[in-house]
């Protein structure tokens, strides 16, 4: 939902809150990964992600699929047909994983083959605060960095773990 052409944060969270209500019923049978807390500040990063970027994430894509212009409908058969975790629009230029760190080095592939043929686009790539604590994430920064490929990566700190608080699992 929009006013004036801009994203409200209620509307981000009602529709968080509707899937929580479906798979809370056991309407939606697959996992789902709902999240909640930074709608304004992901707003405000999409003010900067045009419409040819491409957007990469792994298990909370809900957000970034809305505010990058899947349907709400769309988006929502997915979730309920067990794509929660891995949601592709390849469409909006969304992908993404539901291995911890896989996205990483797709988003790189994604940056090397834009910079090799002399493309506009960025790719942003969405992580979690544990998989930026991976080695996957380290290699893949440090190569992206090292070859000045358009990427930017986004590590997204909600202080758990899935469902547990990060300072308990370290």
């Amino acid at each position: 939902q929009a006013v004036g052409g801009c994203v409200i944060p209620s509307a981000l969270r009602a529709f968080t809150a509707e899937m929580a209500d479906e798979f809370n019923a056991a309407k939606i049978r697959h996992p789902v990964h709902l999240s909640d807390g930074n709608e304004e500040a992901l707003i405000r990063m999409f003010e900067s992600i045009g419409p040819e970027d491409w957007v990469c994430g792994q298990w909370r894509m809900h957000y970034q699929c809305l505010l990058k212009g899947v349907p709400a409908e769309e988006l929502k058969a997915a979730i309920r047909s067990g794509q929660s975790i891995a949601l592709c629009f390849p469409k909006y230029r969304i992908i993404s994983s539901a291995i911890v760190g896989g996205i990483l080095p797709i988003a790189v592939g994604l940056a090397m083959g834009i910079k090799r043929r002399g493309g506009e686009e960025i790719v942003h790539v969405f992580m979690g605060d544990m998989t930026a604590e991976t080695g996957a994430a380290h290699e893949c920064i440090k190569y992206a960095v090292g070859h000045g490929l358009p990427i930017r990566f986004i590590i997204e700190d909600n202080s758990h773990s899935v469902c547990t608080p990060t300072k308990e699992v370290w």
